[in-house]
């Protein structure tokens, strides 16, 4: 593992301006680009906590704070530990999950990828992306509509990847060329298992590579340390494969 160096970073887009943190390895040098794409909660010492731990195996990852057009990062004011059976918060979070659309989510992509490619810390000229809650879904996406950008993606405890609707992401299984890999919660009330079986046919049927995995006992939100739903076997195992992921890709 490398040491890595955090900051802060501006992403301008068409909408304005993306406050984003940017983790890479300290020596300077350029190295394959990661999109991590928040859950619900938001961009918050967590999170980037996590984009540093991906830096340090050698990857330049870029944080963006999804939901910019209401306001820089932390929009809803945050405990250091978020007990989830008690929390208010999602009243206020809520109404910032619902505000975001797919077509922000994959028109503000096209920015984020570009802004890592002009990124001297940044080389190839496809990325990886890891998604986690939204996040998973909003990852899919982005696979879809930027094929020949992406070269893997993730989604960990996702949400609404195959519902039985016109805009669902699976129904794009035939544009992607990544690699996939979701790890999903167990018992999902998000991702019921009709879902995940109709994205699995959709995307075996398309011909994608991918796994799909349940993760036993693990939650929604299994992967955030800050939080109740919070799962060190999911946790660890979600490192694992996401790695591996981007290692075979990278």
């Amino acid at each position: 593992m490398s040491s890595v160096n955090g900051v802060a970073v501006e992403v301008p887009t068409a909408d304005g301006v993306a406050d984003a943190y940017l983790a890479s390895p300290d020596d300077g040098l350029g190295y394959p680009g990661v999109l991590m794409l928040m859950d619900g909660i938001g961009l918050r010492p967590q999170l980037e906590s996590m984009a540093r731990r991906i830096a340090s195996h050698g990857y330049t990852v870029l944080l963006p704070n999804l939901f910019y057009r209401s306001g820089r990062a932390p929009l809803v004011p945050l405990p250091e530990f978020i007990d989830m059976s008690t929390t208010t918060i999602f009243s206020e979070i809520g109404q910032l999950i619902r505000s975001f659309t797919a077509e922000q989510a994959v028109r503000d992509a096209g920015y984020y990828l570009d802004w890592l490619a002009a990124s001297p810390l940044t080389i190839g000229d496809r990325v990886g992306v890891t998604g986690y809650c939204m996040g998973g879904r909003n990852a899919l996406l982005i696979a879809a509509h930027y094929p020949d950008r992406i070269a893997a993606a993730a989604g960990f405890h996702s949400g609404q990847l195959a519902p039985d609707a016109p805009d669902s992401p699976h129904l794009l299984a035939g544009k992607i060329t990544a690699e996939l890999y979701f790890g999903h919660a167990d018992e999902d009330p998000s991702l019921p298992p009709e879902q995940i079986e109709r994205l699995n046919t959709a995307l075996t049927e398309a011909g994608v590579t991918f796994r799909a995995d349940v993760y036993p006992g693990a939650g929604h939100g299994y992967t955030q340390a800050d939080t109740s739903r919070y799962h060190p076997e999911g946790d660890a195992r979600h490192w694992q494969e996401l790695l591996a992921l981007f290692d075979r890709n990278l």
